[in-house]
């Protein structure tokens, strides 16, 4: 995880109000910051955080695009990114 992203998370809530609302233990959410939020958990902190970070900012590796599993719900998110440019040679 990127340090600026923990560091907004640290600034929103303690790492305990993350464990109590998410049913585990501070010592766990402490693992998760400085280590990678596993995928059962990114959604659920993103929706804690009150969707202030992104699936993807949390875990790039499973959710590649901007987009990727924010609540259709929040446009104002979706339409602050910019579309990434496709090459149209590469794909039929």
């Amino acid at each position: 995880m990127r340090e600026t992203i923990r560091d907004k998370i640290k600034a929103a809530l303690t790492q305990d109000e993350i464990g109590r609302a998410m049913g585990c233990k501070q010592q766990t959410v402490w693992q998760w910051l400085n280590s990678q939020v596993p995928a059962k958990r990114v959604i659920p902190l993103c929706d804690l955080m009150r969707w202030e970070i992104t699936p993807h900012e949390i875990r790039p590796d499973i959710y590649p695009n901007p987009t990727d599993g924010l609540p259709l719900t929040h446009e104002h998110i979706i339409s602050s990114v910019k579309p990434q440019e496709v090459n149209n040679h590469d794909h039929p």
